[in-house]
């Protein structure tokens, strides 16, 4: 889903805004809808309230190397909407994987969110997140995360409630996606984000 923007050039630079789409995918509760609300603005969830189908938010992002745009989609990590998600992972230029350290479950359920991406859109780079670092009664310590080591995905310990590292993982992925391992985010990221559940069939 590589764009290259505005649409009378034709070949992607430096000088051209490159847009991507990365999917945000994990267990419910997990803190993917947060992060999205924290990169977009102070807001924090501190209620769950469940994802329905996908939301979507646009990030501009100005790096060392260009600006480029993310198009973020949070998509829902309810079990009932799985026959939705081969849609939404479509043409997806990078993913997110994220997890809880406080539940264990949230983390033995990685594998199969990895396999569902990579059955869709293939060689993709992805990133590994475990959220809510922050929380004492943490039950998935650090010398136990080894899957992304594995499968040679990006990994960050985050805290959202604490904004702690929320850059570092889109960074990781426009380093892989530009082939510019020395590329660097430069400043706050500038977003906008859509309350719209996308439908299916739009897609």
């Amino acid at each position: 889903m590589t764009e290259c923007l505005p649409d009378s050039t034709t070949v992607c630079d430096k000088t051209v805004t490159t847009k991507y789409k990365v999917v945000i995918i994990g267990d419910g509760g997990t803190g993917k809808s947060s992060y999205v609300a924290r990169l977009q603005s102070e807001d924090f969830y501190h209620e769950y309230v469940a994802t329905m189908g996908v939301e979507k938010c646009t990030i501009s992002v100005e790096t060392t190397h260009g600006e480029f745009t993310l198009v973020l989609w949070d998509t829902a990590g309810q079990e009932k909407l799985g026959p939705l998600r081969d849609g939404y992972y479509a043409d997806a230029d990078a993913a997110i994987l994220f997890f809880d350290v406080t539940s264990r479950v949230t983390y033995k359920n990685i594998p199969g969110w990895h396999k569902d991406i990579v059955r869709v859109s293939p060689d993709i780079p992805i990133v590994l997140c475990a959220n809510k670092v922050d929380v004492q009664e943490r039950k998935v310590k650090s010398k136990s995360i080894k899957y992304h080591d594995k499968y040679r995905m990006g990994f960050f310990e985050i805290s959202v409630k604490k904004r702690t590292l929320l850059q570092e993982p889109l960074e990781y992925l426009l380093q892989q996606l530009s082939k510019e391992p020395e590329l660097k985010v430069i400043g706050s990221l500038d977003a906008s984000l859509f309350d719209n559940v996308v439908d299916i069939s739009l897609i």
